[in-house]
């Protein structure tokens, strides 16, 4: 990325942090104005992937309409998950949950993008690791075996496995991948799950085999993510823009988040490579 590298002044730190706050504050109230996502969303080019949106803690799916409205601006199809109670429950039942909920409808031909936002992003990333797992389990089983989901009574049969969503990547933008040591500071079991030690994050944080599908956003400053949001592996791309939250409205991260898009769909299209 372009500019300077000069650390930013403490006063400008504490500014920061307070607009961050003060626009968090505000993108809240973004609910009372309506919950229904634009009738825009459901149309855009059948050749670019379908983006599902995932908030952050906390935040109700509204909080990322801005980013939203840009890329079905840029042709894509959004749509959000319900039922992810603001993004409050562990990780991985928020990630079962959404994988639940998108195999209600037929995967789009061009599959999907999750465009994820901090706590969001493990839970993308989590989605990921368990499509890997069970694309794995799935070429390996015997053509005979059957799951339990479709053999409920059989207690012998093997526990189901999710349906494949056509998940091609996530753009994961301000995501604590290594965690947040600010969480210690909190005593609900919420935010106390972001902590570094927290028995997921260590999980996520070893399971590299999914990073190369990951692209993580972020920007010059986050207040909210001290250890940052480079994950090894990933493609990481800095933006000219800081905050944990005003990063979300920025032309900069709209811009970065629609190349990572093409940049999953195109790797996801490539054939793999075999060596000679």
């Amino acid at each position: 990325m372009s500019g300077s590298s000069r650390r930013p002044s403490v006063f400008t730190l504490v500014k920061w942090t307070l607009l961050d706050e003060l626009y968090a504050g505000w993108r809240q109230l973004a609910v009372i104005g309506g919950n229904r996502r634009s009738r825009a969303w459901r149309r855009g080019d059948d050749a670019l992937p379908e983006v599902v949106l995932l908030p952050g803690v906390y935040e109700h799916w509204t909080f990322m309409r801005p980013l939203g409205n840009a890329l079905n601006r840029a042709g894509h199809r959004v749509r959000v998950v319900r039922g992810l109670s603001m993004n409050r429950l562990p990780i991985a039942v928020t990630a079962a949950r959404a994988v639940d909920a998108l195999a209600k409808e037929p995967a789009p031909a061009a599959g999907r993008v999750f465009v994820a936002h901090s706590k969001g992003g493990l839970v993308a990333k989590h989605v990921l690791m368990d499509q890997e797992a069970a694309a794995a389990a799935r070429a390996a089983a015997p053509a005979s075996t059957t799951d339990a989901a479709a053999n409920p009574l059989d207690l012998g049969a093997p526990p189901a496995r999710p349906p494949d969503i056509a998940a091609l990547g996530v753009v994961a933008i301000c995501t604590p991948f290594a965690g947040s040591r600010y969480a210690r500071m909190f005593v609900n079991r919420t935010m106390r799950d972001l902590r570094p030690d927290d028995e997921t994050i260590v999980r996520l944080g070893g399971a590299g085999s999914v990073n190369a599908r990951i692209v993580s956003v972020f920007g010059v400053f986050d207040p909210h993510v001290p250890e940052g949001s480079v994950l090894d592996g990933a493609t990481n791309v800095r933006v000219q823009a800081a905050g944990h939250f005003m990063i979300l409205r920025a032309p900069e991260t709209a811009v970065a988040v629609v190349e990572g898009i093409a940049l999953l769909a195109r790797r996801a299209g490539d054939p793999p490579t075999t060596a000679g």
